[in-house]
């Protein structure tokens, strides 16, 4: 039996505890679901063998969309992580969804609850289980909501700080999106920054698991993340992935998991080196001088706008003139890739400049009424 290591000594050594710092991200691995115990402990003793792990994770009781699906093994699969976490020394992760599952979990020994997609997107369910957690001394992840929808990601949030528990983290999983195929849930990692952004002292994980949707996306997924110098990643790890009860697909051995890891290109946020932070703020303020010339050049760009809006109003015509849009849509697209702007990026942009072209001239055909 391993020596047993508290869960605040593992968490130290990690980002988890310190996202500002330099430290390692934690790396949190185990089963989609746990489906026996000789399934749980022979993943958990070949996640422990990797050297890599920081936390076991299996799903006990799984949501899933349709009914008929395997829907976890219950509060009997607890047991099979308590033994894991004597086995390895490591500390386990569940997921909750109500108060009975926190009292369950908790009576068992788990020591990081994370509150999932399905359950986020529920104020309700997040009460409840904020409601279960008072006077408890734990750490609570808490994934985004299904839907992209960051006042619901920061009202569960909310909800559990307000519980009394202090040590809250975040995990990014991806969002629904109707039509997406490169990924199962498209990572919109704009949200997620918006998020750390907002709440920068909470640490960020990444889920590639649930973003990909499939094996072979996993690495680029995770570098990705690493990039954007989230605290941590959440892999699924299985002993036979594709006989596995679910999510078959997003799954890799433990001994797959050590490789990719070992390919990701592990950054920091930053370093001591006075001439690459020197030439760092050089370019910033080239960044900073460029950014006030285009905030000047909009600010001119809706001044003309709006003389256009006071045009139409004196004649009685339409502020939505659609030849007239597609025009510049298509004119700067072409310019854009010139330039080595993508499309993607040419289209939001105007977008968003012709929606508050559209909101001036509203205001100037309606100012009288």
């Amino acid at each position: 039996m391993e020596q047993h290591t508290t869960m605040e000594q593992i968490l130290a050594n990690t980002k988890f505890s310190d996202p500002s710092s330099d430290k390692k991200p934690l790396i949190i691995s185990g089963p989609c679901s746990a489906e026996t115990e000789e399934q749980v402990l022979a993943t958990a003793l070949r996640l422990q063998k990797t050297g890599k792990v920081d936390v076991l994770r299996a799903g006990i009781w799984k949501p899933r969309t349709r009914p008929g699906s395997f829907e976890g093994i219950g509060t009997k699969g607890l047991p099979w992580l308590q033994k894991a976490k004597e086995l390895t020394g490591l500390p386990v992760a569940v997921e909750v969804a109500t108060a009975k599952q926190v009292e369950d979990a908790l009576h068992f020994g788990v020591d990081i609850l994370w509150v999932g997609a399905r359950t986020t997107v529920n104020p309700f369910s997040v009460q409840e289980v904020a409601d279960a957690l008072k006077g408890v001394d734990t750490t609570v992840l808490i994934k985004n909501p299904i839907n992209p929808d960051l006042e619901l990601w920061l009202g569960a949030v909310e909800r559990i700080q307000k519980a009394g528990i202090n040590k809250v983290g975040l995990i990014h999983r991806g969002f629904s999106s109707y039509g997406n195929t490169t990924y199962r849930n498209a990572p919109m990692w704009h949200l997620a920054i918006e998020l750390k952004r907002r709440m920068p002292e909470l640490p960020m994980i990444c889920d590639p698991s649930h973003i990909s949707g499939r094996r072979d996306i996993l690495q680029e997924v995770s570098q990705e993340a690493i990039d954007l110098d989230y605290d941590g990643l959440m892999l699924e790890t299985h002993i036979d992935p594709d006989n596995a009860w679910s999510d078959a697909k997003q799954q890799v051995t433990p001994e797959r998991l050590a490789e990719i890891l070992d390919g990701i290109v592990w950054r920091r946020e930053h370093t001591d080196k006075k001439d690459f932070n020197s030439a760092l703020e050089k370019l910033r303020a080239q960044i900073n001088q460029v950014d006030d010339e285009i905030m000047l050049l909009l600010g001119n760009r809706m001044k003309i706008a709006e003389k256009i809006g006071q045009y139409k109003k004196e004649n009685n015509i339409t502020i939505l003139q659609t030849n007239r849009w597609n025009e510049i849509l298509e004119r700067n697209i072409a310019k854009g890739e010139k330039l080595g702007l993508t499309k993607e990026f040419i289209t939001k942009y105007f977008d968003a400049v012709h929606l508050e072209s559209i909101n001036r001239q509203n205001r100037i055909m309606n100012e009288d009424k």
